[in-house]
């Protein structure tokens, strides 16, 4: 028995935001800051801060520009961050509203009934509240009557985690079509007056059919899963509804995306590389076979590492593609982006596999061939 990815889709933010246009705001903020704490500065109380540029933030990371649900308030160097008017409860949420968006896109890329599906998956980095879950409201958006739904959290490997979930329910014959869907809203956790992570990421979300191969003849099927973690505090989001048990008091940027970016270059690398090489292995198949990695999008270098890592060759963009460009890093969603935008050019028997990693540490793998 066969599990198939029978399609997918993308929702993307209408606004994009240029290197450019974040550094003229971070530039200003800097300069407010500097003025503002000018005696401290001088006498070695308080850190002056440093300008940016949209040559360092391409270099650093081969981010060139990202999506945001509210470009406007981030731009502002007096709020550095995104805002949104509160929404009644009566309201679609945001994670919900961009999941819908999702996998109304999936749905009718496949043509799929909303009927159809009997299994909802709400996979991302950071849910908007403990409850209810996210992926109940998207099924009640989506009028999927049939289906029973379930939020999940793994990092920015949510959605290989969600994939193999889905893949392991429908061979124990739980189900037969099912939704992973990772709405990503990362502007929300960034602080933007942190001049070695405000250009990271960016918002989108993405939608995977995954089926009985019963249920379809197209698209991709799922020759094998395969999941680790390992316990890591390089890379943290603390900012969660428990904060307020806490005595002390405390500014909420302490409590936003916080990263040691050396460590997790150097530690992150060896744990992805050799999950996927030893994952071809177990399942008997050979890197020369490999047509495709879609790679989690964090930065250039870590999948131009991984890339020759894994096929033996210097890297090219037609082998792992990169979206990171457009989009920035956004979690969780990166993978299944460059999945969908670069994968229907394969030809029937082509392997390839998508690999996303992150906090916890956590990587995921799915090999998949076309179908």
């Amino acid at each position: 028995m066969s599990v198939v990815i029978s399609g997918t889709g993308l929702f993307t933010p209408s606004e994009s935001v240029s290197n450019e246009e974040l550094v003229q705001a971070f530039n200003k903020y800097v300069d407010i800051f500097n003025s503002k704490n000018a005696d401290d500065i001088e006498a070695g109380k308080v850190e002056g801060m440093h300008h940016s540029s949209a040559e360092f933030i391409e270099k650093a990371s081969g981010i060139v520009s990202r999506h945001f649900i509210a470009k406007e308030s981030i731009l502002n160097p007096d709020i550095l961050a995104p805002r949104l008017p509160e929404r009644s409860n009566d309201e679609a949420s945001i994670l919900a509203e961009m999941a819908f968006n999702a996998a109304k896109d999936c749905l009718a890329s496949t043509g799929r009934d909303i009927k159809d599906i009997d299994q909802i998956i709400v996979a991302c980095s950071n849910l908007q509240r403990a409850y209810p879950a996210i992926s109940i409201e998207v099924q009640h958006l989506l009028g999927a009557t049939n289906a029973f739904a379930f939020d999940m959290n793994v990092a920015c490997s949510s959605a290989t985690f969600g994939i193999k979930t889905a893949s392991d329910a429908i061979k124990s014959g739980s189900a037969k079509s099912i939704l992973v869907i990772s709405p990503e809203v990362c502007s929300g956790h960034l602080n933007f007056a942190d001049r070695d992570s405000h250009f990271i990421f960016g918002d989108a979300a993405t939608c995977v059919l995954v089926e009985h191969e019963s249920r379809s003849d197209k698209g991709y099927k799922i020759l094998d899963t395969k999941c680790i973690t390992q316990y890591s505090n390089n890379i943290r989001n603390n900012f969660g509804f428990l904060n307020r048990l806490s005595p002390e008091t405390r500014d909420n940027k302490d409590k936003l995306f916080i990263q040691d970016g050396r460590s997790v270059f150097k530690q992150v690398l060896p744990i992805v590389s050799e999950l996927i090489v030893s994952h071809l292995e177990q399942s008997d198949v050979s890197r020369e076979q490999l047509k495709r990695l879609w790679l989690h999008q964090a930065n250039l270098t870590m999948n131009q590492f991984i890339s020759k890592k894994v096929l033996g060759k210097d890297f090219e963009t037609k082998d792992a593609p990169v979206i990171l460009d457009e989009y920035g890093n956004t979690s969780s969603a990166g993978s299944i982006i460059a999945f969908h935008k670069h994968s229907s050019d394969l030809l029937s028997g082509d392997v390839g596999v998508i690999c996303s990693f992150g906090a916890g540490y956590s990587a995921g793998s799915v090999i998949v061939e076309k179908l």
